[in-house]
């Protein structure tokens, strides 16, 4: 097992779920593909898929506020969280565990697929 980058810091789905019910709720970003974003979201979230995030991010992903990037099981969101630390945004983390946590832990109205 490889040994977490240093830029990555996840947050599990309970502590997104909080803090979205908070007085400053962070931006979710969803990195997936269109049709998987179809099939499951948590909303609201922005969509900026990964095969054009790294284009898009630097317009419409702001660097003054909280950012929780999530895909389907962690490891998009992962490689998302660390190209907008490494770009400069001081506070992103990853969903850990991508919305298929997020149904198991947290809305199980949002579907699970493979």
């Amino acid at each position: 097992m490889m040994p977490p980058h240093p830029l990555l810091e996840e947050v599990d789905a309970a502590t997104v779920a909080a803090a979205l019910a908070g007085e400053e709720p962070p931006l979710l970003v969803d990195v997936r593909t269109d049709a998987e974003r179809s099939a499951a979201a948590i909303e609201p979230s922005l969509h900026l898929g990964l095969d054009r995030f790294v284009e898009r991010a630097p317009a419409e992903v702001p660097m003054d506020r909280d950012v929780v990037v999530y895909c389907h099981v962690g490891a998009r969101s992962a490689q998302a969280a660390i190209w907008l630390k490494a770009n400069g945004w001081p506070r992103v983390r990853s969903l850990a565990g991508g919305i298929d946590a997020w149904s198991e832990e947290v809305d199980p109205a949002v579907p699970r697929y493979r």
